[in-house]
Parts: C-alpha cells; sequence; structure tokens
C-alpha cells in the first residue's frame, strides 16, 4: 500500500515539473551536451527560436549557432565545470535565418546516470527595453545607485570574460596596433613556457615569433599576426613555430583576427594550438612514403633491367667444356666467388666472360641479389655518369624524371662491367671512389648516398698497355684486378668445341621442333677451325647451320682462308685438308682485312638493318670495339647509340 501511494506520488511530481516545463515562460531547452542533442523545447523556446517542436527536437544545438562552436564549448564546459553558468557571447539563429541577442543561463540536471544541461534563453532586446524603461524610472528615484549597478555590471562582464578565457584549451592572447601584449590566458602561458606577467605590456613578436623553423630572422612587417591590425583581415596560418622561453620552438597553426573599435582596427587576438605531434606524425608518415616509393620505383627498375636481360641473353647459363682451361677457370670461381674481392675477367671477345661473371655471382652469397650488367662500350660519353650513377629530375636538358644509377641498382648485389676498358678517363676518377668509399651523388644532387656492391670487370683489351699509355687510370686498374681470370679463346681449348656445338644444336633443336644431329665428321670440321669469334661464333655457325639443314643433316658453313663463306660440298671436299695455322699478328690482320671489307659493302654502316655487323654476324658493340681496338680509321667510325637504342638493336 506505501509503495503503491509512493509511486502515485512520484508519478504526481513528475506531471506537475512536466507542467511548470510547459508553462514557463522562459524559453527552455533540455539538451545532452556529449552527444550534442536537443532532447525537449518548452513553448515559449519553439516561440523564440519559430521553430516547432518535433523540429527542434531534431536539431543540434551546435546547428543554433553556426560559426560558434569554440564560444559554445567554452559556455558549456563552464557550466559543466560550475554546475551553473551563462552567457551572451551565444547568437542562436532564428529559422528566418535572423540572429537573435540571447543571454543563456545553463545548468547541470543529472538523470538517470546521465549528465543533461537545462538551458534558459532570455532575449537580450527585449530585456534591454525593460532596463531601458527601468532605468529612466530608477534615474529618476535612485540616481547615483542606477550608476553604481551599471558599473557592477561591466565588473561582471569583465569577470565572466576572464573565467572563459582561462577555461579555453587553446593559447590565446591579444595585442593592440602597437604590437604590444594586452592579456594572455593560461593554456598559452603553458605551451609557451612565459607567464602573462612577463609577456603583457611587451611587444610579443621579439619574444614568441622572432625567427623561422629554420633559423632564418622573421620580421615584424611580415609577421600575419601584425597584419591583422594592419589590413583588418582575419589570418590563418599552419606550419609555423612559437618559441619557448627554454629556446626550443613549438610547431603551432594560428588565426589572427582583428579587432575594431567603432569601426576603427585597435588590435589583433590570436587563437593557437600545438600541433607538433600531429607534424611529427606527418612527416613520419612522408617519410614511410617516400621509402615506399623508392623502393617501388627500385623494384620495377629491377624488374625492367631482369625482363630485359632475359630478353637479349643468348649464352647458356652454365660453363660448358672438360678441357684444363675450363676446369681452371671454375677452380678460379669457386675460389673467388664466396670473397667480396673485386675481378677483372680479361679474353678476347666471345669467349664467354659474361658466363663466368655469372657464376661468380651465383655462387656468392650476393645470389639473391641481382647482378646488374652495364656494356661500358655502348653508353655514350656523355650520358656514363647518369648511367653509373642517376640522376635527378632537371639535372640535364631530357632528365624529367628521377633515375636510379646502375650502382644503386646493384645495392647488395654484383655490378659486371663489361668493356670496362671503354670508360672515359674523367669518369674513371669517380668509378675509383665508390669502390674504395662506397659512396657517390647523383648527378644534379647533393645528397651522398650509400652502397655495398661487388664488382666483376671484364675487357678483351690489355690494360696495363692502356695505363702505360695514359688511357686507364693505374690506381683504378689496381683496385680492378684484385682476382684475374683469363677467359681462354675457343682454339686453345679444342676438345671443348663438340661439346660446345653439340650443346647448341640441342637448343636450336627444341627451338625447330627438330631431331637434328652432330656428325663425327661435322665435330672433325669444326675442332680444325680456329674460330676467331669463339663461342658466340660457334653458336652463331650452329644456328645457321640448323635452320639450313635438309634432310636431317647439317649445313656446317665454314669461312675459307679468304674469309668467305665456304660451301658445304667444298667443306666436305676439304674435310680433311690440313687448315692453314696463322700467327697472332696474320690473324689480326686477316680480321681487319675482313671488317674493312664488310664496312666498305655497307659503306660505313655499322648498326641497325643492312649494317656490317649484321653481315658479320656480330654484336654491334662488339664490332665497334674492334674497329677501335685494330685502329681502322679512314672509313664511317661507328656512332654509339644510347642504352636504351642499343638493347633494341641486340647490344648487351
Amino acid at each position: 500500500m506505501d509503495l503503491a501511494l509512493s509511486a502515485t506520488a512520484s508519478a504526481h511530481d513528475a506531471d506537475l515539473r512536466a507542467a511548470a516545463f510547459e508553462c514557463s515562460i522562459e524559453p527552455t531547452l533540455l539538451f545532452d551536451p556529449h552527444a550534442d542533442v536537443i532532447l525537449d523545447a518548452n513553448p515559449a523556446a519553439c516561440s523564440l527560436l519559430g521553430y516547432d517542436r518535433a523540429l527542434l527536437r531534431q536539431t543540434k544545438v551546435s546547428a543554433l549557432q553556426p560559426g560558434q562552436l569554440p564560444a559554445l564549448i567554452v559556455f558549456t564546459q563552464a557550466v559543466l565545470d560550475k554546475g551553473a553558468y551563462w552567457t551572451d557571447a551565444l547568437t542562436p539563429r532564428h529559422a528566418t535565418g535572423q540572429n537573435l541577442r540571447i543571454e543563456y543561463a545553463g545548468c547541470v540536471v543529472p538523470h538517470d546516470g546521465r549528465t543533461l544541461m537545462l538551458l534558459t534563453m532570455s532575449d537580450l532586446d527585449a530585456r534591454r527595453r525593460r532596463y531601458v524603461d527601468a532605468a529612466a524610472e530608477d534615474h529618476m528615484r535612485s540616481g547615483i545607485a542606477t550608476w553604481q549597478r551599471v558599473e557592477r555590471v561591466f565588473q561582471d562582464i569583465e569577470r565572466e570574460n576572464q573565467l572563459i578565457l582561462r577555461a579555453a584549451g587553446e593559447g590565446i592572447y591579444g595585442v593592440n596596433a602597437e604590437g604590444n601584449t594586452t592579456f594572455v590566458n593560461p593554456a598559452a602561458e603553458r605551451m609557451l613556457g612565459w607567464t602573462a606577467e612577463e609577456l603583457v605590456g611587451k611587444e610579443i613578436h621579439p619574444i614568441v615569433h622572432h625567427t623561422h623553423h629554420d633559423g632564418r630572422h622573421y620580421p615584424d612587417h611580415d609577421c600575419p599576426i601584425y597584419a591583422a591590425f594592419r589590413d583588418g583581415a582575419v589570418h590563418q596560418v599552419d606550419g609555423e613555430v612559437f618559441w619557448r622561453k627554454d629556446g626550443s620552438p613549438v610547431w603551432v597553426e594560428y588565426t589572427s583576427t582583428p579587432i575594431r573599435d567603432r569601426g576603427v582596427v585597435v588590435g589583433a587576438v590570436v587563437v593557437f594550438r600545438d600541433v607538433s605531434q600531429r607534424r611529427e606524425a606527418d612527416e613520419k608518415l612522408h617519410a614511410a612514403l617516400a621509402e615506399v616509393d623508392r623502393l617501388r620505383e627500385r623494384l620495377e627498375l629491377e624488374n625492367a633491367y631482369l625482363q630485359e636481360e632475359i630478353r637479349i641473353e643468348t649464352n647458356p647459363r652454365g660453363i660448358i667444356g672438360q678441357s684444363e682451361a675450363i676446369q681452371k677457370t671454375l677452380r678460379q670461381v669457386k675460389l673467388v666467388a664466396p670473397t667480396s674481392a673485386a675481378v677483372m675477367i680479361t679474353g678476347e671477345s666471345g669467349t664467354g666472360k659474361e658466363l663466368i661473371a655469372r657464376a661468380i655471382h651465383e655462387a656468392s652469397s650476393r645470389s639473391d641479389r641481382p647482378l646488374i650488367r652495364v656494356n661500358c662500350a655502348a653508353i655514350p660519353r656523355e650520358l656514363f655518369e647518369s648511367e653509373f650513377f642517376g640522376h635527378v629530375r632537371g639535372a640535364f636538358t631530357g632528365a624529367t624524371r628521377d633515375r636510379i644509377g646502375r650502382f644503386e641498382l646493384a645495392d647488395g648485389g654484383t655490378l659486371f662491367l663489361d668493356e670496362v676498358g671503354e670508360i672515359p678517363l674523367e669518369l674513371q676518377g669517380k668509378l675509383l671512389r665508390v669502390l674504395q668509399e662506397g659512396n657517390f651523388e647523383r648527378v644534379g644532387e647533393e645528397r651522398t648516398r650509400t652502397v655495398d656492391v661487388r664488382l666483376i670487370a671484364a675487357t678483351n683489351r690489355d690494360l696495363k698497355q692502356e695505363v702505360q699509355r695514359g688511357r686507364f687510370r693505374e690506381d683504378l686498374y689496381f683496385r680492378l684486378n684484385v682476382f684475374p681470370i683469363e677467359s681462354v679463346p675457343l682454339r686453345e681449348r679444342r676438345e671443348d668445341i663438340p661439346l660446345l656445338a653439340q650443346h647448341f644444336l640441342s637448343s636450336e633443336s627444341k627451338a625447330l621442333k627438330s631431331d637434328l644431329r652432330l656428325s663425327e665428321g661435322d665435330a672433325r670440321r669444326l675442332a680444325r677451325y680456329d674460330w676467331p669469334g669463339n663461342v658466340r661464333e660457334l653458336q652463331n655457325v650452329i644456328e645457321r647451320a640448323a635452320i639450313l639443314a635438309q634432310n636431317g643433316r647439317l649445313r656446317i658453313d665454314l669461312p675459307d682462308a679468304s674469309g668467305s663463306q665456304s660451301s658445304a660440298g667444298s667443306a666436305r671436299v676439304k674435310a680433311d685438308a690440313r687448315p692453314t695455322v696463322m700467327t697472332a699478328a696474320e690473324l689480326r690482320d686477316h680480321e681487319r682485312a675482313n671488317i674493312v671489307a664488310a664496312l666498305e659493302a655497307c659503306a660505313g654502316k655499322v648498326f641497325g638493318p643492312g649494317g656490317a655487323a649484321e653481315m658479320l654476324d656480330m654484336k654491334p658493340t662488339t664490332l665497334a670495339s674492334r674497329i677501335k681496338a685494330l685502329g681502322i680509321v679512314g672509313r664511317q667510325r661507328p656512332v654509339y647509340p644510347s642504352s636504351s637504342t642499343a638493347r633494341d638493336r641486340g647490344a648487351p
């Protein structure tokens, strides 16, 4: 019975409070400050704001004060902190779009574990009219008491403004038209380390804003804070620093807003926040993205390079042969591969110097990184440095983007410099520096980069003679020639010729889908030939023989003593004839005469269809090297193409 009476009484009290809320002549809103949701509004509030009740219940409190969120937050925090608070700094917007001059009085309403807020709104215009009427009446009756009351009102306003400034979480300070500080709130004191007493009355720019983050002087005539009371505009700035009392910088974003008195700008108020952590996070993110871009670019270049290598690669991956010369080479490879020593591979063109380099790389601890190959004879003189070390955008005409050089591409792996004797003398010093220090700079960039590269060089020149003639640096020669390996010409290991020929024939048989075999007579003929073009020439002869084969029989055409191709018939007639033995000088003269004849037949053209390289069945860059080595002059010399053009034409 008592419980029933108590429940009835509680319900009666709730109805009474609801009736009081509904009938109050003061416009009142009930809202949740944490969710920014209006829970209810009495009829007086609906009338004042011009909205019906259902619409207000769907409206956020912040939406009634567009552009005034900071002031609303300050007021709300003051109410929650003090339990009750008031302000006339907020101007809600009427449904017609007109801003209302309102005084808010707020108090905390605990309910069911939630902290709600009850807002009472007073129309300041209506109050002012009442005040005018009352003031006139009071003036007639009380005189001086009216002025005292007015003074107290202004004192209250000043006190409440100070409370708002102290409650704000952002740094706030004011300056007058002379740049002197007029006030500083506690948040600004905490962020800057200066007290208000140390700043107020002093020019603040030389104290906290005197220098850019990079140490450059910041003149006060360039300061956006001062500009606010000079041009009367609001200035919003991000990415500058204020300086703390201890001399350390704090990254800030700030807004400098002019203060006007009767239309005249008399100063500015500055609101700022510390964004150091956000900026540090942004810098780390940018650095991470830059590293991702760098790695992506490197992987793309490595992929493109390796795809190109696969496309142009014609030699077998393994070293084939049973001769003592090959066994010696394999022993040398096994010895030097586990080390990081530089290797110099010497030998005639076509003897398989690149195969030896690949064998060293694949047997080393760097085999999981790429072997980057550079044909020094195919690079234009003016592009050597860019090819080796890379360049940045705008370093020279045509440099439209950053480019990674071959040294950087080979970082952690092996760099194979083929025809190393072709490197210009002026670049050899830079190459020596990279080998000694592991440092280099891209063309057009001052940043020093570090690489870990194992170097293998190859040449068909006598670099000792080149050093004596002043064409090759002696210190670079000794730096490259740590572990020399000689690639023996094919004529000095004739027992390997049948094995190589059968290997090439097996590859061609698979490509042509035919069953071709090498006869003993063919093997003897191949073994008797001197092979001035070495393994590369043997491969070309076998490929041509497979193409010309009829009825399963190979047509092996070998050059006769005059350098022309012999027919299959004449080759068989002379199969058992003793080959002419030539001295090294005669062999050189024979090769020179053959190249001269090809150049004359092609009107001096070396590269491309119909060129001497195609006629001689040689790579264009190899022919260019032989022309230079043999001292052929008086005819059109080859023009070295760019590296990309050389690759398109079949250059290594």
